[in-house]
């Protein structure tokens, strides 16, 4: 479903942007307020099911978007068809490599979600064109290169316990509503989608957030929605 844009502005800026969470974000904070109002005109929200995919691996892709709204889950399938969960992407992280035009993985809304889609063709340009754009896109994948090592040692090293909590609060710090102490949240992923990412047992995964509920690190309701008084605790547990 296609989401009508405001062509109204303010100050220079669309008023469609002023209250998106990825003006901020890797693409729209680098872009001076003239390309962001050109990216504007090209551009359009999307409202996307979950279970819908986006990008399909091996697949030429003639746009780049920005979450909005929701969680993406990136996903790799093998050649004997076999699928594995390599990330989560959230708002308002920005989906997409530039200058490669064939997807290595496949992105689908985990959640309800909302983006912000435009060609690619137009921000390619703008990337060759500003170099605080490259600088920013630089730094957005060294982070995610830093990101990708980090849960190599989660799924290498870590307990069990170890590695629910890490997913609990890479969810966490990404959740609204959120206070400086707590937050609140519906778990994106199944428990057998869970396991997948984790590279555990569905029963395990089961146990282990029975365990984190028993010692008080979180309260679990209606089955998937996920309250977590203390975000100091749960950074304890994956940091020991």
């Amino acid at each position: 479903m296609d989401v009508a844009r405001s062509e109204f502005f303010e100050t220079g800026t669309p008023v469609a942007c002023t209250s998106c969470q990825a003006r901020h974000g890797v693409v729209c904070g680098a872009l001076s307020k003239g390309q962001l109002r050109e990216l504007n005109r090209h551009s359009l929200r999307r409202k996307i099911e979950a279970g819908c995919e986006i990008i399909a691996q091996g697949s030429e892709s003639s746009f780049y978007s920005n979450i909005m709204r929701g969680v993406m889950k990136l996903c790799k399938v093998m050649p004997d068809g076999r699928q594995q969960i390599v990330g989560l992407q959230f708002a308002p992280d920005f989906v997409g490599r530039p200058f490669v035009r064939e997807s290595t993985l496949s992105a689908e809304a985990a959640t309800d979600s909302e983006i912000c889609v435009f060609p690619r063709n137009l921000l390619d340009r703008m990337i060759s064109e500003t170099p605080e754009l490259q600088r920013s896109l630089h730094d957005q994948a060294l982070k995610e290169l830093d990101a990708a090592r980090e849960w190599m040692l989660t799924l290498g090293r870590r307990t069990a316990e170890e590695k629910v909590a890490s997913l609990l609060h890479l969810i966490a710090t990404h959740a609204e509503p959120q206070t400086a102490t707590s937050t609140a949240f519906d778990l994106p992923l199944s428990r057998a989608e869970i396991a997948d990412f984790l590279g555990l047992t569905i029963e395990t995964v089961s146990r282990q957030m029975t365990r984190l509920r028993k010692i008080g690190v979180i309260r679990i309701e209606n089955f998937r929605h996920i309250i977590v008084p203390d975000m100091d605790e749960l950074e304890r547990m994956i940091s020991a």
